[in-house]
């Protein structure tokens, strides 16, 4: 008698993506290589939430030569090749994703350069380079197995143009972050990629910088909290409360509150008790943390907050 087939395996949508043969990119999240993805050919499953991965433009040297490399990559990191967008003009503020390095690495258009050149800021490394238009395409989010674009519709119902909250540039910006608004603040420093802060805006700093009063974080001696100039990349409003009623599931993406901050995480075990084991991609850490101290991650996309996908 042949054995019987896993369900979770032939039932699960997230799966079904990731036969062999199909083409994936794989996400990152190695020192120095955070926000990129690069092309693969799923070559079988590894385990229920895991697969081995030929890679197209990485290879590994041996006594025989160089051959692809290839890799075992678990399910939250693997995601189909996003949808073409040859044909977008790539705007200031336009979330992408630049080929570089034999990857695509995430970043912001921060200048149109003309003839077809563009200037793109790293938020991860907070390099700025410039690319042709070819070597760009649009950062999209693989979200409950569906695509979701990093721009805002801008037609209305007679399918006439309005401008989008990124067209109407920084006097809606300061609008969204005026004084006294409570915010989120990430930091790029080491240690801290991947964290955000709450914090309370003080006022407007001019070309799009904005001071703010962290409500976490004192100075050394303790006697104030911590005042910063934070720039319009690193800010955004704080998420919608998205209460789960139930439980968080196997592979949630979450945010954990953890040293006056909330850090992303995958949930990689329940627990009993409301209790769950959080795995920090960055870190390659396992935490333990109660169903209080986790929220379901959100995507601030366009001006929009977009919810992750949750497990199956």
């Amino acid at each position: 008698m042949p054995p019987k087939p896993n369900p979770k395996q032939i039932s699960n949508p997230k799966t079904s993506f990731f036969k062999p043969g199909s083409t994936v990119e794989v996400s990152s999240d190695e020192p120095g290589f955070s926000g990129s993805f690069y092309l693969g050919t799923i070559v079988c499953p590894s385990g229920s939430d895991s697969f081995l991965v030929q890679y197209k433009t990485l290879v590994t040297d041996s006594s025989e030569g160089s051959k692809p490399l290839r890799e075992v990559v678990p399910l939250p990191q693997l995601r189909p090749p996003p949808p073409s967008t040859a044909k977008w003009d790539f705007r200031v503020g336009d979330e992408v994703e630049a080929n570089y390095n034999d990857g695509w690495w995430e970043g912001v258009v921060t200048d149109v350069l003309g003839n077809g050149k563009f200037s793109v800021f790293f938020r991860a490394s907070e390099d700025q380079i410039e690319f042709s238009k070819e070597d760009l395409r649009l950062h999209f989010k693989w979200v409950n197995g569906k695509w979701v674009p990093p721009v805002e519709d801008n037609e209305n119902e007679e399918g006439k143009k309005v401008p989008t909250a990124k067209e109407c540039g920084k006097e809606t910006r300061e609008e969204m972050f005026s004084k006294g608004t409570v915010v989120e603040v990430s930091s790029d420093e080491d240690g801290f990629r991947g964290a955000w802060f709450i914090a309370t805006v003080l006022e407007a700093a001019g070309n799009d910088k904005f001071l703010v009063e962290y409500q976490s974080l004192t100075t050394d001696d303790d006697s104030e909290f911590v005042k910063e100039e934070i720039d319009i990349l690193h800010i955004r409003p704080c998420p919608p409360e998205e209460i789960v009623v139930d439980s968080f599931n196997l592979l949630d993406e979450v945010d954990a509150l953890y040293n006056d901050g909330w850090w992303l995480g995958v949930i990689s075990k329940v627990l009993s008790g409301s209790r769950y084991i959080v795995y920090f991609r960055g870190t390659e850490e396992e935490l333990e943390f109660h169903h209080s101290e986790l929220r379901l991650h959100q995507d601030w996309i366009g001006g929009k907050w977009v919810m992750a996908s949750r497990a199956f």
